[in-house]
């Protein structure tokens, strides 16, 4: 579906691509992860042909994209991050524009304005206008445009920022319902949690450039961070903390006064020998838990911790 190879952007001195690479497959939701000016948006806006590249090919569809392929460009859907609707007009007459620069035929047009208004929970709002929406409807409304004329390629960048919880879970299972009819979708999010839900495949980017791809098994299996085992007791002296942080295979732990924390390598056994070593110093404990790794510590260990403008 996409085929992007060596893609390099410069902005001046600043390279903000730097011979990237991406391959998605069609039918799959395809997550792009990466810190802020990591280059998602720069590399979405050139696969749109939006901007401008200095170098690489990228292939839609099987075909060369350039700003004059409007076969291709039909056949794909954009939300971006920043709510792009008219306000002064209605819910319908929005979608109604914006269906309307794919399709032509009023009939079918209004056969899909009326779709998309029940797909995105719209149809007590169809004669609002959007500055008398809530954030989470004028999201929905911004889905709306741009899925409306049923698209087989949909770029999705950032569509929950600053929703409540019930609009996030009616977007996020409007995406996979796109997804089951047919439509294959480029997600974006800073949170980990919706792309653990939703994506079969995920790219971390940093810097203009591919750092991994996979599941999100896969990925979790790069890093050396694997379960975190957390243990509810009331008190751990300072010798025995220093003495489990020297059990095989313990990346780091911690005590708060209430719960004791480790981070242990992937496959270890730790558990069982800090459990034992708590019991032979006469330690009571209450409840122990453990967890796996979640793609937010993947994205950390991959892309640092350091704050990000």
């Amino acid at each position: 579906m996409i085929e992007v190879k060596n893609l390099v952007k410069r902005y001046g001195d600043l390279i903000a691509l730097d011979h990237f690479n991406l391959n998605v497959r069609s039918g799959e939701i395809f997550g792009l992860l990466g810190p802020n000016g990591s280059g998602k948006t720069t590399a979405i806006n050139c696969m749109l042909s939006l901007l401008k590249y200095d170098k690489g090919e990228i292939r839609l569809f099987g075909e060369p994209m350039t700003p004059n392929n409007y076969r291709s460009k039909q056949k794909i859907g954009v939300v971006m991050q920043n709510v792009a609707v008219f306000n002064e007009l209605t819910v319908y007459e929005n979608i109604d524009y914006f269906c309307g620069l794919y399709v032509n035929d009023k009939r079918k047009r209004k056969e899909l304005v009326e779709e998309a208004l029940r797909f995105a929970g719209l149809e007590d709002f169809r004669k609002f206008i959007p500055k008398k929406l809530s954030g989470g409807l004028l999201r929905r409304l911004n889905i709306a445009c741009g899925i409306a004329h049923k698209p087989e390629l949909i770029f999705l960048d950032e569509p929950t920022v600053a929703v409540d919880p019930q609009s996030r879970n009616n977007i996020l299972e409007g995406i996979k319902k796109l997804n089951r009819e047919g439509a294959t979708i480029i997600y974006t999010s800073h949170y980990m949690e919706e792309v653990e839900q939703l994506c079969t495949r995920i790219m971390i980017m940093d810097k203009g450039k591919e750092i991994a791809t996979g599941t999100k098994e896969e990925l979790k299996a790069m890093i050396r961070t694997g379960e975190k085992l957390t243990v509810e007791l009331f008190d751990l002296p300072e010798p025995l903390l220093s003495e489990i942080r020297r059990v095989k295979d313990v990346i780091q732990a911690s005590f708060d006064g209430e719960k004791l924390s480790v981070n242990c390598k992937t496959g270890s056994h730790a558990m069982i020998s800090i459990l034992d070593l708590l019991r032979q110093n006469g330690m009571h404990f209450g409840r122990v838990y453990s967890e796996p790794p979640t793609l937010n510590d993947v994205f950390l260990e991959i892309t640092g911790k350091q704050l990000r403008d």
